[in-house]
């Protein structure tokens, strides 16, 4: 194992790079996305039932089958990856988003609009904040999702230590077949360790110390 990774650290590195980097900037796309969902569900509580379906139903299909649906749509490589993965992470941003949302007391809604303050202030100074733990929550579960999917998505020649996982399923019996395996799925492993730790931080950092836990 200590031979096998000498002689490549330098693509081992490359890959985890691009792992995260994948995962980083779908996880982003998923927030914003599943942020605004929650704040247009939450404005009308008729689709407050619809947005828990869609997040449980999603969570239910394969991502080896999306992704065999996305390939004939838009080919292979980084775009089904990049679909894929911000499909997933932005479930259960989703569904924490709206819980934190609606968790925001009508009286401290009533008192903010009571000080003049608009639609959007109360949103960005009262109620995002308010529900920021909670979102926050479903962001560390969406990376941690994300990390497996993206693994997933190397099917289909996308970036990062899924290839890895794939060469040694693809090697079975090989000299190295084991080595790639386990290469790619603890290095998948570390990196969701560390995105979790900075997770954590960015949470500290930005939630109203009156809020924390």
């Amino acid at each position: 194992m200590i031979e096998f990774i000498d002689a490549r650290w330098a693509d081992i590195l490359f890959r985890s790079y691009q792992h995260s980097s994948l995962v980083i900037q779908s996880l982003l796309l998923a927030t914003v996305i599943a942020v605004a969902l929650a704040v247009l569900v939450t404005s009308c509580r008729r689709l407050t039932p619809v947005a828990n379906a869609v997040s449980a139903v999603g969570l239910t299909i394969p991502s080896f089958a999306l992704l065999g649906l996305l390939l004939p749509i838009v080919g292979i490589g980084t775009v089904p990856s990049v679909i894929v993965v911000s499909f997933y992470a932005a479930l259960p941003v989703l569904r924490n988003a709206v819980v934190g949302l609606q968790g925001v007391e009508a009286s401290l809604i009533e008192s903010a609009r009571g000080q003049g303050m608009s639609g959007a202030a109360v949103l960005w100074r009262v109620r995002l904040p308010l529900a920021w733990p909670v979102i926050m929550t479903g962001i560390r579960v969406s990376a941690q999702m994300a990390m497996g999917v993206a693994a997933i998505a190397a099917y289909a020649l996308g970036p990062g230590l899924g290839t890895y996982i794939f060469t040694g399923l693809t090697q079975v019996g090989g000299a190295n077949a084991l080595n790639y395996a386990l290469v790619g799925t603890l290095g998948i492993i570390i990196l969701a360790l560390i995105l979790d730790a900075l997770l954590v931080l960015l949470s500290r950092f930005t939630t109203s110390k009156g809020i924390r836990a």
